[in-house]
């Protein structure tokens, strides 16, 4: 399902800070210079000092850490709306690497553009900020699960943050959403085995709770898988704008 980059972004920022016409209009000029990038060709490098971000347009990314021995841990998964590689404009090197898991379309942003944003509209840098501590709040939850969830409660809880998380930007409901992630990706961002993934989402998918088949996910039963994962969106923060 496509979504307007402008529209994505804006709905995401506009759940902490009801955004004006002119917060509007100065967030539309960070997407002047927009870019495709194809699957598995990393936009940003882990430990590269090139100072560039991207808001996702279209397509989703994985962001992880590599390991010495060739493996890596995912980090989280980005959808439209996101700040992809954020850090990597405000520190001196990137800490992580960002790879495009299907061809995707983004808008790259310079450090000067946001920081002129940012000067121009204080509570556009507030709603960034605001979306930056978002996404540490999810990174906290994702620790929680690979230290403290079973198997089947991760693969649960990551489900349904997903689909929260698509919600906010028009892509998803309580219903289901489109997803091009492969099991692979789903054991590296849940410290599992492929084989291990494949057992729990059949498992998942007998119980009647979640179907994921053909790239779509289906929530079957989602008061259940609710119960499941002891799933709290409290700390997706998406109830409604604190600023007006």
């Amino acid at each position: 399902m496509a979504t307007n980059i402008s529209d994505a972004f804006a709905r995401k920022l506009g759940a902490f800070v009801a955004l004006s016409a002119t917060e509007l209009d100065v967030l539309s000029r960070l997407h002047r210079r927009r870019r495709t990038f194809v699957a598995g060709h990393d936009l940003v490098h882990q430990g590269q000092s090139e100072q560039a971000a991207y808001i996702l347009s279209s397509g989703w990314v994985c962001s992880y850490k590599s390991q010495p021995d060739g493996s890596r841990q995912i980090i989280d998964f980005q959808i439209p709306g996101d700040f992809l590689g954020l850090r990597s404009i405000l520190l001196h090197t990137s800490d992580h690497g960002i790879e495009p898991i299907v061809e995707i379309e983004a808008a790259e942003v310079l450090r000067q553009d946001l920081l002129d944003a940012f000067a121009r509209t204080p509570r556009l840098a507030t709603a960034v900020l605001w979306a930056a501590s978002r996404d540490e709040a999810m990174v906290v939850e994702h620790l929680v699960g690979l230290g403290r969830r079973n198997a089947s409660e991760r693969m649960a809880h990551m489900l349904l943050e997903l689909g929260a998380r698509l919600a906010l930007v028009g892509m998803g409901d309580k219903s289901g959403y489109d997803c091009p992630l492969t099991q692979y990706h789903l054991a590296d961002a849940l410290g599992l085995s492929a084989v291990h993934v494949n057992r729990v989402l059949r498992q998942l998918r007998e119980e009647r709770l979640v179907t994921f088949r053909g790239g779509h996910v289906t929530f079957d039963d989602y008061p259940r898988l609710v119960a499941l994962a002891d799933f709290d969106p409290a700390y997706l923060d998406q109830m409604g704008p604190m600023l007006r």
